[in-house]
């Protein structure tokens, strides 16, 4: 499911949580309605609340530690892209075939991490891509420098290009959800209990329905950039293509 849908269930969820509470006020006997009752529901409930915004917030940091990471590396790739595109033509002319394949790795990451046709999906680890860095290297390794400044530019290429491969299984092995969905769903419930002692307590009108379903909204709305933020590369929040497409804008031959 996507991060809208699972914030429509959140939120129907919690709704459902205090529309609950009310209901289950009128079915209760009198005997378990009494103020000592609820003041005990009152002081629970405040411990769970405490509990539950300390997690909620927990799951945003990390979510946005995640999201800003991704973001950071991004750019750090990106520039260092660039930086081996203008050590290769500071090598000169006869440094043509690493630069063609490096602009050519740079055409594909950018299409599998951003791309065009709406209903492809994102492609993280693409062997083919991955095959045509390591061409990079090779095309690297077989330049011939003529003097002591051509050397020192190829053994600059390399260490940049040993710094794109070691960044680029980075990127692939923190490719993933660090939000477990089962956190979410304890944490959805501990909400929904804690609408439902609102819900005991709360007379039962028209405008505490719209609360409940103002705060559902809300809640799922949190939920829904938690879910959005921990997946950097799709949804409405995905990271921006700009570093990317700049790089590839220096590649020009």
């Amino acid at each position: 499911m996507n991060a809208i849908t699972v914030s429509l269930v959140v939120a129907l969820c919690v709704f459902a949580g205090g529309v609950g509470g009310l209901a289950l006020h009128r079915v209760m006997p009198k005997t378990h309605l009494t103020k000592e009752t609820q003041e005990v529901i009152r002081l629970g409930t405040s411990m769970l609340s405490v509990v539950a915004s300390l997690v909620l917030g927990l799951l945003i940091a990390t979510a946005k530690t995640t999201f800003d990471r991704t973001e950071h590396d991004i750019r750090s790739y990106a520039a260092e892209l660039i930086l081996l595109n203008e050590t290769l033509r500071d090598y000169g002319d006869t440094a043509a075939a690493p630069r063609k394949l490096l602009r050519e790795y740079t055409s594909q990451l950018l299409e599998d991490n951003w791309p065009t046709a709406s209903e492809r999906p994102v492609v993280m680890e693409n062997q083919v891509a991955g095959a045509m860095l390591e061409h990079v290297r090779e095309a690297i390794r077989a330049l011939a420098p003529v003097d002591a400044g051509q050397r020192w530019l190829q053994d600059q290429a390399l260490q940049i290009n040993v710094s794109l491969l070691r960044q680029r299984w980075l990127l692939i092995e923190q490719d993933g959800p660090s939000v477990q969905p089962v956190v979410v769903v304890i944490l959805v419930s501990w909400i929904a209990l804690i609408f439902a002692t609102f819900g005991f307590n709360a007379p039962r009108n028209g405008t505490v329905l719209a609360a409940f379903l103002i705060c559902a909204l809300a809640i799922g709305g949190a939920f829904f950039l938690i879910l959005e933020m921990d997946d950097p590369f799709a949804g409405v929040l995905k990271i921006s293509s700009a570093p990317m497409v700049s790089a590839l804008a220096h590649m020009v031959p």
